[in-house]
């Protein structure tokens, strides 16, 4: 089979909600880094095959397919199409799977894959609040076929969460541990410009908003919990934010025939998928599967990237597959760098082939939790 390569990535810094992103169209945030990519790359952009962008919550300024708004609105040749995926928090994961299967077989030479999201203007959930007005109070339970499947029971990220915790024995210290050491990383990460090659800076932002230097195990444990009687809080779940990331994915031949250089090769894609109501440790066996069909073991990772939704998912899936802790999202993680949904897939993997140049490593693994209990990975080979 053929090979597909990654020939540059860039993302948006991560805006906080309602901060230095909070006032810019999803389409404009796409646009940015669509312009960034191609004034780092020499490539003319009408060579592009397809733009696969992920996005949640398509509706209003993220409706209408905002994978091909946002190559327009960045000024991009109009005979290229777009398209938007969504996979809920892997969206944009699975838009580079399919930017670089389309290239695998052969089908497309050169696709941009990547992702938007403005939680700031969007909120989280806003699609099925919309569908309220129509009468069905959620995807789910009006739904026969779910509800003799899965009865009436509450499908909620939380919930998930906190049934991981408890399956797996992560405690509340346990997260708030894992949850500073995340924020210490990505503040040391900016301090040390390691996110510098990385972003392109939209307006007056450069940099991340979202790590918090004040955070202390006081601050930490002073918070309430989300559910009655559960063990997480705010600090120990993914920050609501804005940004934006875009990948060039290539074949062999478009490397060639237009003088390019690969950054890293996709050794491994795949996905997998689990019980929809735990929903948020599918990483764990879908991580299992991917290193079994590459013909790896952990040990052969020099790097991961797991989106940190929640600690518990992070630190539950560290104790099954063995991995060494200082290997895993070392600038940080979703705790402290935020999630803006549809891009998180894209920005994860920018930040992870950005730190395997960094530190000279070989294979990075990506992995992330996803609605419905799937969950995305990928390996990459730095060249």
């Amino acid at each position: 089979m053929a090979d597909a390569y990654i020939v540059d990535a860039v993302r948006t810094p991560v805006g906080r909600r309602g901060g230095g992103l909070a006032g810019v169209h999803p389409a404009d945030l796409g646009a940015h880094v669509l312009r960034a990519l191609f004034d780092r790359t020499p490539l003319d952009p009408a060579l592009v095959d397809d733009v696969v962008f992920g996005c949640v919550d398509t509706i209003g300024p993220q409706a209408g397919d905002v994978a091909r708004t946002c190559w327009l609105a960045a000024g991009l040749p109009e005979e290229v199409p777009g398209v938007t995926v969504d996979r809920q928090c892997g969206s944009s994961q699975q838009a580079v799977h399919f930017a670089a299967q389309a290239v695998m077989s052969g089908t497309a030479d050169v696709v941009v894959a990547g992702g938007v999201q403005n939680m700031s203007a969007i909120p989280i959930s806003a699609a099925m609040y919309a569908g309220h007005q129509h009468g069905f109070p959620d995807p789910f339970s009006t739904s026969k076929g779910w509800r003799a499947r899965y009865g009436d029971q509450e499908i909620s990220q939380f919930r998930g969460a906190e049934m991981i915790a408890a399956k797996w024995d992560v405690s509340r210290a346990d997260m708030e541990e894992f949850a500073l050491r995340s924020h210490v990383r990505a503040v040391a990460a900016v301090d040390n410009d390691w996110f510098a090659r990385e972003i392109a800076p939209l307006d007056e932002l450069a940099v991340d908003e979202c790590p918090r230097r004040d955070t202390s195990p006081a601050k930490m444990a002073g918070l309430p919990t989300l559910l009655p009687d559960g063990r997480l809080t705010a600090a120990l779940a993914s920050q609501i934010s804005d940004g934006a990331a875009a990948l060039l994915v290539v074949s062999e031949r478009a490397l060639t025939e237009y003088g390019l250089t690969p950054r890293a090769r996709v050794h491994h894609l795949s996905a997998r998928g689990g019980d929809p109501v735990v929903m948020l440790d599918a990483p764990i066996a879908a991580t299992d599967h991917a290193l079994r069909r590459a013909g790896m073991s952990i040990g052969d990772i020099d790097l991961v990237e797991i989106n940190e939704a929640f600690a518990s998912v992070v630190l539950a899936w560290l104790k099954e597959t063995g991995a060494d802790p200082e290997r895993v999202n070392p600038t940080g993680g979703a705790i402290a760098l935020g999630h803006p949904l549809g891009a998180t897939g894209a920005r994860l993997m920018t930040t992870l082939l950005s730190n395997l140049e960094r530190t000279g490593g070989r294979y990075g693994l990506q992995t992330m939790c996803e609605g419905g209990g799937q969950a995305n990975v990928t390996v990459l080979e730095r060249l």
